[in-house]
């Protein structure tokens, strides 16, 4: 008696990419990336898309590349801030089922996402974020790392806004510590850390230590960008507040 075998089932077969759509592929992101810097959204979002939908055949919807190409196309397309925090938090979830939690991109996504948060008012959320986000950062990058100190940074303007300064200046001075050390005194990173620690000590009615941090980033300012820059403006008001502030202190004083 012959025996019947059944026909053995074959696995579907994964689809190979195309080293020459993925060339193409990438430089469609790279256009798209480019368009959405200089604020065309038509076109960045034109590329973004063909560049999404190319990814996806290529590499799966939830490949890196398809991921990233993602974030651009929420970053240049016109919508409520309430909207663009829900589309970040569900790149959020799917980047860290795809990629895992420690992961660099995702790390990053995390935090555009406390921006966003944070943008929108929504101070405690955004915190809870950036301190997912710099666990992961510390882990990944290490504490002195550029992006782990901007998370720290973003952390003591957290705490700022809420009123809390012991917090926010526990934040900042971290920052600009780290700062000082990996980029030097007179980078435009650091001074705007050090303008953040001037505007908490002005808010403490602490005058003589508001001015001397404000000429200190006024003087740096000056210097790396010029007197006409946003951030050299900015420190110069600072300081003329400060002046007035301790000014009115002082009349008071003698009341």
């Amino acid at each position: 008696e012959k025996k019947v075998r059944g026909k053995k089932k074959k696995g579907k077969k994964k689809k190979k990419s195309d080293p020459r759509k993925l060339e193409l592929l990438d430089a469609c992101y790279v256009l798209g990336k480019a368009c959405n810097e200089v604020r065309d959204l038509e076109d960045a979002r034109r590329y973004l898309k063909r560049a999404k939908e190319g990814y996806e055949e290529q590499l799966g919807p939830d490949s890196e590349k398809a991921l990233d190409v993602t974030l651009g196309l929420i970053c240049s397309t016109v919508m409520s801030d309430e909207e663009r925090v829900e589309k970040l938090r569900v790149l959020v979830e799917r980047m860290v089922r795809a990629l895992g939690e420690e992961n660099v991109e995702t790390l990053d996504i995390l935090n555009q996402l406390g921006d966003q948060l944070q943008k929108n008012g929504e101070h405690e959320e955004a915190r809870k974020v950036y301190e997912w986000c710099l666990a992961g950062q510390e882990k990944v990058l290490g504490e002195d790392h550029k992006d782990t100190l901007g998370t720290v940074h973003n952390l003591g303007t957290g705490y700022h806004r809420v009123k809390d300064y012991e917090k926010a200046l526990e934040y900042y001075e971290r920052a600009s510590k780290g700062m000082e050390k990996l980029l030097g005194k007179t980078h435009p990173d650091t001074l705007r850390t050090v303008t953040n620690i001037a505007n908490v000590y002005w808010r403490l009615e602490d005058y003589g230590k508001a001015e001397e941090l404000y000429q200190r980033a006024l003087e740096g300012n000056k210097a790396q960008l010029g007197k006409d820059h946003a951030g050299t403006r900015k420190c110069a008001m600072g300081l003329a507040i400060c002046f007035g502030s301790a000014g009115e202190k002082l009349k008071l004083s003698k009341i």
